[in-house]
C-alpha cells in the first residue's frame, strides 16, 4: 500500500536576534564573526523549549483533524529537556491524543529527524505523527552561535489523501564525527570544517543521495527540490553537483531569518518546500550525522489542498527583531543574572496531582455543566453556577477556542524571567473566562479586546530538582 505525507506544519520562535548584535558583543576578542553577521537567528523565549515547539508544530500540522485515528507519535530531538522522562508523552498529553497511542523519543544525532521520518514512511501501521524539534545552544562567541537557530516541524503520515508519496530511499551509517556533545555538557565540540565538508557531506551524503535516486528510478536532473541541511555554507550546492541535481533545485536553507536547527532542520526545510510544491514535483530530502538518510518524494494532486493555514514563510515573516544579546544569553542560561529575593522560591511540583489532572490541565480541557451550560476551568466536583454534579459535565477543549483580552496588567515588581509579567482575564467566545499569563506581547499594540490564540509553554522551572512544569498561555494573534 502506498504511504506518504498527509499533512505538515512548522513552528519558529517569534524572537529573532540580529546577528550583528552577536558579532558586536564579541568583537573585542572574535572580530572574524563580523563575516557571519548578516540576517537574524531565531531563539526561544525563556518559556519555550523542544517540547513546547513540538506541540506548536503539531498543532499547525493537525489543524482541526480528528486526532483519535493516530496510532504513533515520534519526537526527534537532541535537545529535549529531560534525560529520563519521555518528552513525547508530554506532547501527547498537550495534543489530547488517546492514551493507547505509542509515543517515542528519538535522538543522538542531527540526522534523527529525517531518519525518523524515513522509517515512519516505510512503516505500514496506521497514521503516525512525526515531529522534530530543536533548541540548539552554542558557546558564546562561537561560529555556531551565529549559525544556530530554533524551530520544529511536524508531519502526519498515512495511506489516505496523500500529498507527497514515498518513491525511494537510502541510508548509510559511518562513524565520521563532525561534532559531538558529551552527556552533561552544555555545548558541542566541532571538528575542522573543510574536512567535514569534503569527507562527510560530499562523499557520504552524496553517495546516499545517488542510491536513493536509483531506488526511486529518478535521474538527478528530474529533481525539482533538493533539501540538504548543513550549517556550513555551500554544502548543499556541492552535494547537489555530486548527485547530478541542478543547482536551481537546491531548497532555501532558512538561514537568513532563522538559522540551522539540527535534527529539525531537514523537516523544516521539507515543510517549506511542500508549502509551495506543485503536483508531480520530485523532492529529495537528506539528513546527515554519522551517516545519512535520504527520502525521495513525489507530490500528488492533493498537495494543493493539504497546505497548512500558516506556512513556514508566514512564521519567518512574523519574527520580532531583538538587538539585546543579553536577553538570549539569559534565556539560554549563558549568564546568571541577579534577580533579587523575589526569585527565591520553591516551585516543587506535586507529581501525584499532576498525574490526576493531566488530561484537564496539560490538555487544557474545561467542563460545561449539563444543567445550566456554565463552562469552567479548572473543573471542580460541582458547577460553580448551579452546583450540579461534575458527573454531568461535557468536556470542552480550550486550546483551539477563539478568545480576546478582557483585562490585563503589566507587573514589573513580581519576579519574571522576561519582565514585565503580563497577566489578566481572557474571555473565550464560548463563554469561558480565565485568569491567564500573556506572552509574545508587543506593548504598543496590546490592549483590551485584542484577539488571542493559546500557546503551550513552560509555566515554571524547578531549578532545585530539575523539573519543568508546562501549561497554556495566551498570545496576541498576529
Amino acid at each position: 500500500m502506498t504511504r506518504g505525507i498527509i499533512a505538515w506544519g512548522g513552528y519558529l520562535p517569534r524572537l529573532r536576534l540580529e546577528r550583528s548584535a552577536i558579532a558586536a558583543t564579541h568583537a573585542w576578542m572574535a572580530p572574524s564573526l563580523k563575516g557571519l553577521a548578516k540576517g537574524r537567528r531565531a531563539y526561544c523565549s525563556w518559556d519555550e523549549d523542544a517540547v513546547t515547539m513540538a506541540v506548536e508544530a503539531a498543532r499547525a500540522c493537525l489543524g482541526d483533524r480528528d486526532r483519535r485515528s493516530l496510532t504513533k507519535l515520534q519526537l526527534a530531538s537532541t535537545t529535549v529537556p529531560f534525560a529520563d522522562l519521555q518528552s513525547s508523552a508530554i506532547v501527547a498529553a498537550a495534543l489530547r491524543l488517546n492514551h493507547q497511542i505509542q509515543a517515542m523519543d528519538i535522538g543522538g544525532s542531527h540526522r534523527a529527524g529525517l531518519a525518523t521520518l524515513s522509517a515512519a514512511l516505510r512503516d505500514s501501521a496506521g497514521e503516525t505523527l512525526v515531529i522534530a524539534s530543536e533548541r540548539l545552544g552554542a558557546r558564546p562567541a562561537s561560529t555556531q552561535e551565529m549559525q544556530y537557530g530554533a524551530g520544529a516541524a511536524a508531519f502526519l503520515l498515512g495511506e489516505k489523501n496523500i500529498a507527497a508519496e514515498l518513491i525511494g530511499s537510502a541510508s548509510a551509517t559511518s562513524l565520521l564525527v563532525d561534532h559531538f556533545r558529551a552527556a552533561g555538557v552544555a555545548h558541542d565540540y566541532f571538528w575542522e570544517e573543510r574536512w567535514v565538508r569534503d569527507e562527510g557531506y560530499s562523499k557520504i551524503g552524496g553517495a546516499a543521495v545517488k542510491r536513493a535516486l536509483a531506488d526511486a528510478g529518478v535521474a538527478g536532473p528530474k529533481v525539482t527540490h533538493f533539501v540538504f541541511p548543513a550549517p556550513i555554507r555551500g554544502v548543499s550546492e556541492a552535494v547537489a553537483k555530486v548527485a547530478g541535481i541542478a543547482p536551481t533545485a537546491v531548497a532555501s536553507a532558512l538561514d537568513a531569518d532563522g538559522g540551522f536547527t539540527g535534527a529539525a532542520h531537514s523537516l523544516l526545510m521539507l515543510a517549506n518546500v511542500l508549502d509551495c510544491a506543485a503536483p508531480n514535483d520530485v523532492i529529495v530530502a537528506v539528513g546527515f550525522g554519522q551517516g545519512s538518510d535520504v527520502i525521495v518524494l513525489r507530490a500528488t494532486e492533493a498537495i494543493v489542498t493539504a497546505r497548512p493555514a500558516r506556512t513556514i514563510a508566514d512564521g519567518q515573516a512574523h519574527g520580532v527583531s531583538v538587538s539585546a544579546y543579553g536577553q538570549m544569553a539569559s534565556f539560554y542560561g549563558e549568564i546568571d543574572l541577579e534577580w533579587g529575593m523575589r526569585a527565591e522560591r520553591d516551585t516543587k511540583t506535586a507529581l501525584t496531582e499532576q498525574y490526576r489532572s493531566a488530561d484537564q490541565v496539560i490538555g487544557f480541557v474545561a467542563g460545561q455543566c449539563g444543567s445550566c451550560g456554565q463552562i469552567q476551568f479548572p473543573q471542580l466536583t460541582y458547577c460553580v453556577s448551579c452546583h450540579a454534579s461534575a458527573s454531568g459535565f461535557a468536556q470542552v477543549p480550550l486550546a483551539e477556542q477563539n478568545s480576546k483580552v478582557l483585562t490585563y496588567t503589566a507587573d514589573s515588581l513580581m519576579y519574571y524571567p522576561a519582565p514585565p509579567l503580563y497577566i489578566g482575564f481572557v474571555q473565550f467566545d464560548n463563554g469561558a473566562r480565565l485568569l491567564m499569563e500573556f506572552v509574545d506581547v508587543t506593548a504598543d499594540t496590546f490592549d483590551v479586546g485584542k484577539r488571542l490564540r493559546m500557546r503551550f509553554r513552560i509555566k515554571e522551572k524547578d531549578v532545585t530538582r530539575g523539573y519543568i512544569r508546562y501549561f497554556w498561555k495566551a498570545a496576541p494573534v498576529d
